[in-house]
């Protein structure tokens, strides 16, 4: 089926992304960080649910990326791990700019990049995991197996 690692050398910004992604979340977590738009945006089990998420969202992402068996099930991992990614930065974004208001607007506007990339990545993944249940080679396979779309 081709090797893991070609599908992650084809999308390096979500590669990127789910690494930092868990570094943050750990971070958040043992050393008790907090960003003030968090705090006071999101409850206290909101904001560990979200730390969490951060976590999970990454480990959980790169191992379906990286997946060795039926590339359907990597995908649908993966696919199920940028939607979460997609909107737990989207929750930062919108609490950034209700806390800070309009001088919050140049830094949410960066940070919106990856909840669209995420949710562009899941739209990608769903159209291959539609063409495989059809039975068709998707992009995705047709990478990781010829290494050229």
């Amino acid at each position: 089926m081709g090797h893991p690692r070609s599908r992650a050398q084809n999308q390096p910004f979500e590669v990127a992304a789910l690494v930092t992604t868990p570094i943050c979340g750990f971070l958040l977590l043992v050393f008790d960080i907090q960003s003030p738009s968090v705090q006071l945006s999101m409850p206290e089990p909101v904001q560990l649910g979200w730390e969490v998420a951060l976590i999970v969202v990454g480990v959980g992402g790169l191992l379906g990326i990286l997946w060795p068996g039926r590339l359907s099930t990597g995908l649908g991992i993966e696919f199920a791990c940028v939607l979460v990614l997609g909107t737990i930065t989207g929750m930062y974004a919108v609490a950034l700019v209700a806390v800070v208001g309009p001088q919050g607007l140049v830094a949410a506007s960066l940070i919106s990049a990856l909840p669209v990339g995420a949710f562009w990545r899941a739209a990608l993944i769903a159209a291959d995991l539609r063409c495989l249940a059809n039975g068709h080679q998707c992009a995705t396979h047709r990478r990781a197996v010829g290494g050229v779309t």
